[in-house]
């Protein structure tokens, strides 16, 4: 087990006083036997009015109201988590999909909704290229072996890089271009496992990463762990932001964590924040200003995540 806190500042500067609309705002995490929310603090300036609902994924979303208009609108979340991932861990899965290809039984296949279908085009089936060249020619393929080989695959074949611009790119784009943010990388990663029939979704949430985290004990010479040998400080790509990786769901296990834009497996590093079938149902912050077109200046984001106690 890992005490985390998340430290996640979102400020937005007008050149001159805006009105507000809506905000949504999802940065509260899962709770769940991996995780359990210990405290949670959210600071909005100017005042709002904040309510709490559940989305058809039962995220939690923070749905805020303003009424005045400001220069600069700030949202400031610290919360404080047990965590309780594992690096790699070794997953029972059930005897009939221990082998690829099989077929969901029909109660899981009727739950697991669209989640198993394409979102996006591929005429000349250029994902499904890629994806089927990590299954083995004319005999039955390990399950783990082709889902771990297709996550590793993404994190060695393509660049990451960041982007703060609205959306996702195509998985076609992110093929062509062999780079993308870590949201483009899951979204490629989803759109490949579909392409051979697994049921995946969109995870939006925090990365830990004990390089940067000035509390983290090294123990050891060159056996760098962080309170225990499941927490092993190795650089990871996306920290120091919000973060978007994939959860793919195997007959026995459950749903898995794949991290393509580190090649990771599991959820030692990773703090589930929203769930969703598409990127666009799970976006941390979105909402609206009226004013002049112009008027918007700029956006920053900080996001820390350490152990113990970060408060002062």
């Amino acid at each position: 087990m890992l005490k985390l806190t998340v430290k996640h500042s979102t400020v937005y500067r007008y050149r001159q006083p805006v009105s507000f609309g809506e905000h949504r705002l999802m940065f509260r995490p899962r709770g769940s036997h991996d995780l359990r929310v210990i405290d949670t603090a959210l600071s909005i300036n100017p005042a709002a009015q904040i309510t709490w609902m559940h989305d058809v994924f039962s995220n939690s979303i923070a749905v805020v109201q303003f009424a005045e208009q400001a220069e600069e609108l700030r949202f400031e979340s610290r919360i404080e988590i047990e965590h309780f991932g594992l690096n790699s861990p070794v997953f029972h899965v059930d005897e009939y999909a221990q082998t690829f290809p099989f077929c969901y039984d029909a109660d899981e296949a009727a739950d697991l909704g669209r989640c198993d279908e394409r979102h996006y085009p591929d005429p000349q089936r250029r994902i499904d290229a890629w994806a089927r060249s990590f299954l083995e020619q004319g005999l039955n393929s390990n399950t783990q072996d082709v889902l771990f080989q297709i996550n590793l695959a993404i994190n060695r074949q393509f660049t990451y890089q960041r982007r703060y611009s609205v959306g996702v790119q195509s998985p076609l784009e992110t093929l062509n271009l062999g780079s993308g943010t870590c949201r483009d990388l899951a979204v490629f990663m989803m759109e490949a496992v579909r392409s051979l029939g697994f049921a995946a979704r969109f995870v939006s949430g925090y990365l830990y990463d004990p390089l940067l985290d000035s509390n983290a004990p090294v123990t050891g010479q060159g056996a760098m762990t962080v309170e225990g040998a499941d927490r092993v400080k190795v650089a990871v790509r996306g920290s120091g932001d919000t973060h978007a990786w994939v959860q793919v769901y195997i007959p026995g296990a459950g749903w898995v964590e794949y991290d393509p834009t580190n090649g990771l497996v599991g959820g030692a590093n990773l703090i589930k924040v929203a769930v969703a079938r598409d990127p666009s149902q799970a976006i941390p912050l979105q909402g609206s200003y009226i004013g002049s077109s112009d008027a918007f200046e700029e956006m920053q984001v900080d996001v820390e995540v350490s152990t113990g106690d970060s408060s002062s």
